[in-house]
């Protein structure tokens, strides 16, 4: 059975095809390719356990954990370089 390996970092991303016997698992095709990211995904799907059959054509992704809190980096960023305020009339004060 054939599937698909994935790792990504900023800028570059590695694929594999790896060719595992039927019934093969997600741990069996970590061991086959020797990366230990320590995070799993099947098509975008986290696995927890690792004795998950793989299917023919399924993508294993292989990921690192993040850096920071995706939403405190972006609190951030708006902090340091905040949107333009623009001034609306209310529609009350509006001429007509």
């Amino acid at each position: 059975m054939k599937v698909e390996i994935v790792r990504a970092w900023p800028g570059q991303v590695q694929m594999e095809s790896l060719d595992l016997p039927a019934g093969a698992t997600v741990a069996d095709a970590r061991a086959q390719c020797g990366w230990d990211e320590p995070i799993v995904a099947i098509f975008g799907e986290r696995i927890t356990d690792e004795r998950r059959a793989l299917r023919e054509g399924d993508r294993v992704e292989f990921l690192r954990l993040l850096i920071a809190d995706p939403k405190e980096a972006r609190r951030r960023r708006a902090e340091h370089n905040p949107l333009p305020r623009t001034h609306r009339t209310p529609k009350s004060k509006r001429s007509v």
